[in-house]
């Protein structure tokens, strides 16, 4: 039995098992990364997919990702992943091993690929074969990565020696003990701040919106940092919200005190129905208009997306 400290639900996770997110687990009585390396998501994207709007402008980057999530955002876009029981067998996978020629994953989801174990020097050896193409690193995305947090250190460690850069897209669902393990070694970030309201967190996302305002506090002071809001609906879409959540990211300071927050990039997108918010209608581009002309109120860069 060990206690798991990478987020706020401490999930005390017994021998053999797995946390709430699914690739936490306890081997021999120690923590371990159960997705560690096992990648089921790679491709060389655009860095404005990101989405990252003002950190190398115009290059590509070597994306990739593993199997897990520590929320539950109903409308997730990776849910395959993330959190859905196909998500889960990839961990069913890594303790039982194939059976009958076939992936546990395979027998429960009709023969989904397996996710493929890709070591860090053989990740960066990918990336490194990609620079021909613009390739400027690896960023590490698609499902939660800082669930496997040892994974992202190790390999952009290996990274950063190549001569490239590191790139984290992520929840900030994590403690401030995985960002200063990751610090040294990311050059930029783009974090959801998914709305501003403990209600939403707690009911609608299964998450911790103060956790992620102190990620946010702590990245800013070490990398790039640029922040993505999905406007739903109903949920998190009044002007309201949005002043009080861009005057908190107004306020944000870097290293040295100083005050830095209205530089700080804001993405805000249009939601699409979605996994288990199939019922609700898409958010309406004008909302979405309005609410990025109440943001510029407070905040230099404020980008819409979806459009």
């Amino acid at each position: 039995m060990a206690i798991c400290n990478v987020c706020f639900r401490h999930c005390n996770i017994p021998e053999g098992g797995l946390g709430f997110c699914g690739a936490r687990s306890c081997r021999d009585g120690k923590l371990t990364a159960a997705n560690y390396g096992r990648i089921t998501s790679l491709a060389l994207d655009p860095i404005e997919k990101k989405p990252l709007a003002q950190f190398r402008p115009g290059s590509m980057i070597v994306s990739a990702g593993s199997y897990g999530c520590n929320l539950r955002c109903p409308f997730c876009q990776n849910y395959q992943i993330s959190w859905s029981d196909e998500a889960f067998s990839y961990a069913e996978e890594e303790y039982n091993g194939p059976e009958d020629g076939r992936t546990a994953a395979g027998r429960r989801n009709g023969g989904h690929r397996p996710a493929e174990y890709i070591s860090p020097e053989e990740m960066v050896s990918i990336a490194a074969s990609c620079r021909d193409r613009g390739n400027i690193g690896v960023a590490f995305t698609y499902n939660e990565p800082l669930i496997g947090y040892e994974y992202i250190r190790d390999t952009a460690r290996l990274v950063h020696e190549a001569g490239m850069v590191n790139v984290i897209v992520t929840n900030g669902t994590a403690s401030p003990e995985v960002m200063h393990e990751l610090a040294p070694y990311i050059d930029a970030m783009n974090i959801d701040l998914k709305g501003f309201t403990d209600r939403y967190y707690n009911e609608v996302l299964g998450g911790s919106r103060h956790m992620v305002m102190d990620f946010i506090a702590e990245a800013v002071k070490h990398c790039h940092v640029e922040l993505t809001t999905l406007i739903v609906p109903g949920e998190n879409d009044s002007e309201d919200e949005m002043r009080a959540m861009t005057e908190w990211i107004a306020g944000l300071t870097d290293a040295e005190g100083r005050v830095i927050g209205r530089k700080i990039p804001l993405h805000i997108s249009r939601f699409f129905p979605r996994f288990h918010m199939t019922d609700r209608r898409a958010t309406d581009v004008r909302q979405v208009y309005r609410l990025a002309e109440v943001a510029r109120e407070q905040l230099d860069s404020v980008y819409t997306g979806n459009c």
